[in-house]
């Protein structure tokens, strides 16, 4: 893991990432070196701001852009994103479940390194920022968020290269390597159990640190909102429900739910007054073909969205009621010219497929632009997710209330539902599936509650995920494969197995 974790020499590097094989060990000419870049809370900040915006950046290829590929990766994997054709190739290896259990897959590398780099670059963060010159509460902000990022990354890792944690205990099989300091050595796999432990230390120092914060400067920032919510997330996936939907409740205050206009203003703008996370792409900074709206918008004329449009599973499209208005997100109508919603035909050009049951939710700045905020969190989120923890936690009429007050904001025709137990859960995730559609949940959903893949009697394409249509709920599939270069790297590494 010594190429993985080698202390960055220079800050700077996070803003300018090369294809080289190995950016982490690169020195850009323009760097800022890391014995003046923690002089100052002012320099810090720079070098937090480099982790925000490492988030957005191309790696080492074009499909590699940051958390929002990943995002992309979790939700074809899984069964409510539909893969319309093979398109020009992007993402469809990772929808058959073909490149994660491979160690020398590329995608599995970027996977891997870019939450460690996170990591590390946090923990240069957090071992420097208390000797820096500036006030308490600037060190308080920066190493808050620092701590955050680090349980995140370590959060992330630990759903995608290990096990599913088991609510009935013990919880010894292999997690990931737990990274606290920057070191070159490589490490061993901690266990399940004390990742999540490391996580929940991290988040709760981050909480203490960022709770008498006011207000931040961006909303690609963390502040305790935000990291509440990614508490309330690691709660629920560990199946602490009680505490999960205080944690939700508590990050989503402050934040109305959206109306019907902005549903349909595209979800590229971080200043959505639902959204409590996002990154934000300047205007001026455009990635072209290395960003999360060249593939998953509407309208950017990228060859994949032309000849690949996104699609929503057809079954879980029925299940939207007609005064939703969240149905008009996709236009099952999209390949009959008399049925078709006019508005794909104002949105797109002659030569974009028009597929039935495509996306028109995420709509970047352009035809010939593909910038677009990525969302990361939202108060919707944390309403569905406050409410199946108090349904999972068996508080009924409390869920039953929160889903009404959520749905009184999607579908004007709702009714409170009578549903009890796992009815009532049953009906608060299909709100969940269809309200976070293409923002990255699937995948870690039916893996933390144990639910097989099941794509079947919907609108996928045999030929385009190859015929995955299920997988066993356990199998060692589900498990991504350790990277081969992080094996030979790290004599200490495990590798996951290849069979049940």
């Amino acid at each position: 893991m010594n190429r993985i974790y080698k202390p960055l020499l220079a800050i700077a590097l996070l803003f300018t990432f090369s294809c080289a094989e190995d950016y982490l060990d690169t020195v850009p000419t323009d760097a800022v070196s890391s014995e003046s870049v923690f002089t100052t809370t002012n320099n810090a900040m720079i070098a937090l701001n480099g982790i925000h915006r490492s988030l957005l950046l191309r790696y080492d290829s074009q499909g590699q852009a940051g958390e929002g590929a990943v995002m992309i990766m979790r939700d074809v994997m899984a069964d409510d994103v539909v893969m319309t054709t093979t398109g020009n190739g992007w993402y469809v290896s990772i929808c058959r479940w073909l490149n994660h259990i491979s160690e020398n897959s590329g995608d599995v590398r970027f996977v891997w390194r870019f939450y460690y780099k996170i990591i590390g670059n946090a923990n240069l963060i957090i071992d420097n920022i208390d000797a820096a010159e500036g006030s308490q509460e600037e060190k308080d902000e920066i190493k808050g968020q620092a701590l955050a990022y680090r349980a995140w990354a370590h959060f992330n890792l630990v759903q995608m290269f290990a096990e599913r944690y088991d609510y009935a205990g013990g919880n010894t099989q292999l997690g990931v390597p737990i990274v606290l300091e920057p070191i070159t050595e490589g490490a061993a796999r901690n266990t399940v159990e004390e990742v999540y432990a490391q996580v929940h230390t991290d988040l709760d120092a981050a909480i203490a640190l960022l709770d008498d914060i006011s207000g931040r400067n961006a909303k690609s920032h963390l502040d305790v909102n935000v990291v509440s919510g990614i508490k309330a997330r690691v709660l629920a996936t560990q199946g602490k429900y009680a505490e999960a939907a205080t944690f939700a409740n508590t990050a989503r205050e402050g934040y109305d739910l959206m109306s019907e206009a902005d549903l349909y203003a595209g979800f590229n703008n971080v200043e959505n007054g639902e959204w409590i996370w996002g990154s934000h792409q300047v205007d001026d900074q455009q990635t072209y073909f290395a960003s999360y709206f060249a593939y998953m918008s509407l309208n950017f004329s990228s060859t994949n969205i032309r000849g690949n449009p996104k699609a929503i599973n057809s079954t879980l499209y029925d299940m939207i009621s007609d005064s939703d208005y969240r149905k008009g997100l996709w236009d099952p109508n999209a390949s009959d010219p008399a049925l078709r919603d006019p508005y794909i035909d104002e949105m797109t050009l002659s030569s974009f497929a028009k597929i039935d049951y495509m996306n028109r939710k995420f709509i970047a700045q352009g035809n010939a632009s593909s910038v677009g905020d990525v969302p990361y969190m939202r108060a919707s989120e944390m309403y569905l997710l406050e409410a199946e923890a108090l349904a999972r936690s068996g508080s009924d009429a409390a869920a039953a209330d929160l889903l009404f007050e959520f749905m009184q904001a999607r579908d004007p025709e709702y009714t409170r539902s009578s549903n009890t137990g796992s009815a009532l859960v049953e009906e608060i995730m299909i709100q969940r599936r269809i309200e976070l559609w293409g923002e990255g949940f699937r995948f870690y959903d039916l893996k933390r509650l144990n639910l097989p893949l099941d794509r079947s009697g919907a609108n996928h394409v045999e030929s385009v995920i190859n015929g995955k249509y299920t997988e066993d709920a356990g199998a060692w599939e589900w498990q991504w494969q350790i990277p081969r270069d992080e094996l030979n790297a790290n004599e200490l590494m495990e590798q996951n197995p290849t069979t049940d």
